[in-house]
């Protein structure tokens, strides 16, 4: 969705990424779906969003908190991609 909304899609998700409402989202989701999710990382996050200096990218989150709901791959054919909530 991110490609169709900007020439720099990158940029749409790290804005989106900065919001408090978003991390809140995420940490719940993962939570309820992943054991090995590190809540305190996820801690850090929380408490941080929203503020001007917040910024985070989908790498950052998965790699600090053990994150499996978003999935970023670079290269060829890579992007950001939401896990299918079925």
């Amino acid at each position: 969705m991110a490609r169709y909304k900007s020439d720099e899609p990158k940029d749409v998700i790290k804005n989106w990424m900065r919001s408090k409402d978003t991390i809140e989202f995420l940490g719940l989701w993962e939570q309820l779906h992943n054991d090995r999710f590190k809540g305190v990382e996820f801690d850090a996050f929380r408490r941080q969003a929203g503020s001007n200096a917040f910024t985070l990218s989908p790498q950052k989150w998965i790699e600090n908190t053990n994150a499996i709901g978003i999935v970023s791959k670079s290269g060829r054919n890579g992007g950001t991609f939401a896990h299918s909530d079925s």
